[in-house]
């Protein structure tokens, strides 16, 4: 099973609930009509039980992908309304939105069992955050977030479909290549943000936006591409979860971690589409 932060901490996606939601599932499988004969039953009563429909996911509180796209898209909608008033507000606002929001994420990661009303206030002070730097970014080279915002969707649809066709999966390799290479990028994000605020680098990206030895393109864009990757890598962790859990039988509840890490992921990976482009529209510029 692959780790993806969030699904990881709880038991729908992990091997500790595979034998509980499965038990849970064949209980609820076949539908009413499956109901085992009661003593005294009349053979109209029988002919009633068998003739109702068969039960849905909704009917058996089954995690099912309809209802993960449902509060996947609940959620999004939330963090385009975030998004919309970020991009009208002050910055001090957007990035009070940025930490209330780390926050909100680290409690839904490491909450085992999900709260809808959590997600839902994780993807609304997300959208504040990203409706705020893409206005900031927007008003230094303006038409990148437009370009971003098509350049995530391109990534999101192409990794769902190679998903689906088969061609892509997460393996345990790729996973524990992909968690190092994340720990690594996180530490030298941290120092490149550290060098960029202190003025020892002399652009305002920090190590990622100077040039480079390969043919003049700046550090930023080779790292964003690999980076961009790992994005969509996650993106395949979160569909095999989703994944995981609908076969297993997860409770429905459990759509709202679907959605979560999926909002997470779609943010990083827009943010960090949108800085590649920044960066190429500085160096175009100097």
């Amino acid at each position: 099973m692959a780790f993806k932060p969030g699904f990881d901490q709880s038991p729908a996606f992990n091997d500790a609930g595979r034998n509980a939601w499965s038990a849970g599932s064949q209980q609820q499988r076949g539908g009413w009509g499956q109901t085992p004969q009661q003593p005294g039953m009349t053979p109209e009563q029988l002919q009633y039980m068998y003739d109702r429909p068969a039960a849905n996911t909704v009917d058996t509180d089954r995690m099912s992908y309809e209802d993960t796209i449902v509060k996947t898209l609940m959620a999004f909608g939330v963090l385009v309304v975030g998004a919309v008033a970020g991009w009208n507000l002050p910055p001090i606002v957007w990035i009070a939105g940025a930490v209330i929001g780390f926050v909100l994420a680290l409690v839904n990661t490491f909450k085992k069992k999900p709260s809808a009303g959590l997600v839902l206030a994780y993807a609304f002070f997300e959208g504040l955050f990203v409706g705020g730097i893409s206005g900031y970014y927007n008003s230094a080279f303006e038409g990148i977030v437009t370009q971003a915002v098509f350049g995530t969707l391109g990534v999101f649809f192409v990794t769902l479909l190679l998903f689906r066709s088969g061609k892509v999966r997460a393996t345990p390799k790729a996973t524990k290549f992909f968690l190092v290479a994340m720990v690594g990028y996180m530490a030298f994000s941290l120092v490149n943000l550290v060098l960029a605020w202190t003025g020892v680098t002399s652009t305002p990206f920090g190590l990622m936006g100077a040039p480079s030895f390969l043919f003049g393109i700046p550090w930023g864009v080779i790292i964003g591409v690999f980076v961009v990757v790992m994005a969509a890598y996650s993106l395949i962790l979160d569909f095999d979860q989703i994944k995981t859990g609908v076969q297993r039988g997860a409770p429905r509840i459990y759509g709202w971690t679907a959605a979560f890490g999926l909002i997470v992921t779609l943010v990083w990976l827009y943010l960090e589409i949108l800085r590649i482009l920044a960066i190429i529209a500085s160096s175009q510029r100097n």
